[in-house]
This record gives structure tokens, sequence and C-alpha cells, in this order.
């Protein structure tokens, strides 16, 4: 409706109702189908890497000859071995869904549960991460302090390698979570995982 002079007449085109700010559709431009498409290459690339990173420790620790001693019989290695085998699952999955994603255009999920599951999952299993190449690095140390690395040197090469990579593994899937957290910035301030 418009005014001419106090008196409302009719608008010549009709308005869209909107209720809410999230209910507007998004114009998305080519240019701007590009940066997400390029952005969430970003997100694959750094999922990639961690899903590397993660299993090739997890058989790192896992390929250690079996004399004594073995990664079974540390509790931190036992944990640097299910951490970033979890690591790994969870990246190769994410990498499926970054994947969808660059080719689809879309989630997999709703738009707000997949911000928030990447976000979140992404926070847990890299304090996890950390939390196990901590407890890996220290359990090192101390095999370093006895003879069990002079006895034994290539079961502390491979251990102090697979916890190295464990530590690489972190550093990707701290990168992702920024980038993740980025998405969920975006969309409580924007309403889209992507600022356009």
């Amino acid at each position: 409706m418009t005014r001419n002079c106090g008196v409302e007449s009719p608008s010549p085109r009709p308005r869209i109702h909107q209720t809410h700010p999230h209910d507007t559709p998004h114009f998305h431009s080519t240019l701007s189908e590009h940066k997400l498409r390029r952005f969430n290459t970003l997100i694959f690339f750094f999922r990639f890497a961690s899903f590397c990173s993660a299993f090739s420790a997890a058989v790192l620790m896992l390929a250690t000859k079996p004399v004594s001693p073995r990664w079974t019989d540390f509790g931190a290695f036992r944990f640097v071995v299910a951490a970033n085998a979890i690591v790994a699952l969870y990246s190769l999955f994410e990498m499926v869904v970054s994947g969808w994603e660059i080719y689809r255009g879309s989630t997999i999920f709703p738009e707000f549960c997949q911000v928030w599951f990447d976000f979140g999952h992404d926070q847990v299993f890299a304090y996890m991460l950390l939390s196990a190449d901590a407890a890996g690095t220290e359990m090192a140390r101390q095999l370093r302090r006895v003879a069990t690395c002079t006895d034994n040197n290539a079961f502390c090469i491979q251990s102090d390698i697979a916890v190295g990579l464990g530590f690489a593994a972190f550093l990707f899937l701290m990168i992702s979570s920024v980038l993740s957290g980025f998405r969920v910035a975006c969309f409580v301030i924007k309403g889209s995982r992507f600022h356009l």
C-alpha cells in the first residue's frame, strides 16, 4: 500500500509477507556460489588432511612389531589409538558431507542442524585428540627415561611419530573447527551458513 496525501492505494506489485527475517529467500549470485564452493573446498581440504593424519597415526601405532613392549601395554597409547581412529572416522564422514555440499550446494541435514553438528563435534573431537596426544607425549617421555627405548628403539620411534601425526590431525581439526565456527556465526547473524 502506498500513501498519496493521506489516502492509501494498493501497490502496483504484491509484497512478500515477511514475518521473520529468516523467511526471505536468499539471493545467490554466481559469484557468491563460487565463494561458497571455494569455502567448502577449503573445509574439505582440512577434513582430508585431518583424516590422513589421524588414520596414519592409528595405523602406525597399530603396526608396531609384536614384541615387548606393545602399544596395548600402555593406557596412554591405547587412548592415542582410539582417539585417532575415532577422529579418522569422523573426518571421513565430514569429508563425505563436505563433498555432498560442494556437489549439491546444500547440506545433508537441515542447515541449522548441520552447522551446529559440525561445530560441536569438531570441538569435542579436537579436545579429545589433544588430550590423547598429550597423554601419549608424556608416556613417550617416560619411556625414554627407562631402558625401554634403548632395548627396542623402533617402538619408541614409531610411537613418537604416531603422537606427532596425532598432533598434526589436531591442528587440521582445529582449523576445521575455526571454519565451522565461522559458519555458525554467519548462520546466527545472517541466517545462512556463509556470509554472502
